[in-house]
């Protein structure tokens, strides 16, 4: 699994979040997308990298700009009693 942190430019509202959520749905297969205009980042969980110019596209074909792309491995956190 993959995490793909962007930081977004122009973002103003929850309308703006779900824009931009919706089209990395549409774009893109990915198991889950969050954002937040207050921190100014979305949040993209998905199987295999993505074609970081194909996002930066995608956002900027409705108005968005993208200023940066981080992708990391993501393995989901345990839950654990013990802090392990």
């Amino acid at each position: 699994m993959i995490k793909v942190t962007l930081k977004i430019d122009g973002m103003m509202c929850g309308m703006c979040e779900s824009h931009i959520n919706d089209v990395v749905r549409q774009s893109f297969t990915v198991k889950k997308v969050s954002s937040s205009y207050k921190k100014g980042f979305t949040e993209i969980l998905s199987e295999q990298e993505l074609d970081e110019a194909a996002l930066r596209d995608k956002i900027g074909a409705i108005g968005y700009k993208v200023l940066e792309i981080r992708q990391e491995p993501y393995e989901k956190k345990k839950f654990s009693l013990f802090g392990r």
